[in-house]
C-alpha cells in the first residue's frame, strides 16, 4: 500500500510497496531527515532512511553528546528505531551527509550485516546522488559469533 510521506516521530515514515519505492525517492527521505541531525559539536550530519520488506521506511539521525561515547550514527538510529517497532526484514538503507558519498563506520557496518546481511546500501550527499553497495562489500569478512563463520542472523 502506498502512504503518505508526512513521516513524524511516532513511526514509519509511511508504508508503501518496497518495489514502488525508487532508490531517488529513498535518497530525498534520508536528505529530508537529515536536517534533523543533532550535531551540535562536529557539525557533521547524517541522515538514513531504511527501507524495511514490508515497505515501511524508518528514518534516523546521528546524535551527538558532548562525550561523544554515547553518541549514535544516523545508520544505527534507522535500525534500532525499526527493530524496536517490530521489524525484522530490511531491504536497503539510503545515507546522506556533507560529503561526495556517506560511508557507514565501522559500528554501523557490524549492526547493519548481523541484521540484513543482503542490504543494499545507498552512499548519498545532499545534491541527491549516490553509489549504490551492498553490506557484504562494504563489510567482506564481518564478525560472527557462529563457529561456521556466518552471523546468527544471517541463516
Amino acid at each position: 500500500m502506498v502512504g503518505d510521506t508526512s513521516g513524524g516521530d511516532d513511526g514509519p515514515v509511511g508504508i508503501r510497496d518496497p518495489i514502488l519505492m525508487s532508490d531517488e525517492q529513498l535518497m530525498q527521505l534520508a536528505n529530508d531527515v537529515r536536517e534533523k541531525a543533532y550535531a551540535p559539536y562536529s557539525n557533521f550530519k547524517v541522515g538514513a532512511a531504511l527501507l524495511c520488506a514490508d515497505g515501511s521506511v524508518i528514518t534516523g539521525i546521528n546524535i551527538e553528546s558532548a562525550t561523544f561515547t554515547p553518541s549514535i550514527c544516523a545508520e544505527r538510529t534507522a535500525f534500532f528505531k525499526a527493530i524496536s517497532e517490530g521489524h525484522r526484514d530490511f531491504v536497503k538503507i539510503a545515507v546522506t551527509c556533507d560529503k561526495a558519498y556517506c560511508s557507514p563506520c565501522g559500528v554501523c557496518r557490524q549492526v547493519m550485516v548481523e541484521h540484513a546481511p543482503n542490504l543494499e546500501i545507498l552512499l548519498g550527499n545532499p545534491s541527491g546522488t549516490f553509489k549504490r553497495m551492498t553490506i557484504k562489500e562494504l563489510l567482506p569478512e564481518s564478525f560472527s559469533l557462529r563457529d561456521d563463520g556466518e552471523c546468527e542472523s544471517c541463516s
